[in-house]
């Protein structure tokens, strides 16, 4: 399995902004070098997890991005949901049900997965490797 360079981005994005915890918003220019991707394309990014009500945009001169409140319960899970949706990664090509002894499996894994990111808070991971911005 794997997720998209845009998911990698956003975990990145988001364990920056969870570090830096200032009201000052900070630039897409300052993320995007941060991480030596095309300002352009973060900002599609950071535009879904704005949509996602993670963070939030400030326009004007001294403008960027900055987490919105209860920042401190946002998981992964959350963060790669805004990117790459809900849906599952299996599906079925088989027409006989959804009682497919495969499908079954691959779901199980899938919601064991889920479970240890929904667990993961990004402010926790902030704390436990004293990340400092």
């Amino acid at each position: 399995m794997k997720f998209s360079k845009a998911t990698d981005y956003a975990l990145h994005t988001m364990l920056f902004l969870t570090a830096a915890t200032a009201q000052k918003p900070i630039g897409v220019q300052q993320l995007a070098e941060r991480q030596k991707v095309s300002p352009t394309y973060l900002s599609k990014i950071l535009t879904k997890l704005v949509k996602a009500d993670m963070i939030e945009s400030i326009t004007g001169v001294n403008g960027g991005y900055r987490l919105k409140r209860n920042w401190e319960n946002i998981s992964f899970l959350d963060i790669i949901h805004a990117i790459e949706g809900s849906a599952s990664l299996f599906d079925c090509s088989f027409n006989h049900g959804p009682g497919c002894p495969i499908q079954m499996v691959v779901l199980s894994a899938e919601e064991k997965m889920e479970e240890q990111l929904r667990n993961q808070k990004m402010s926790d991971l902030v704390k436990e490797h004293n990340i400092v911005i």
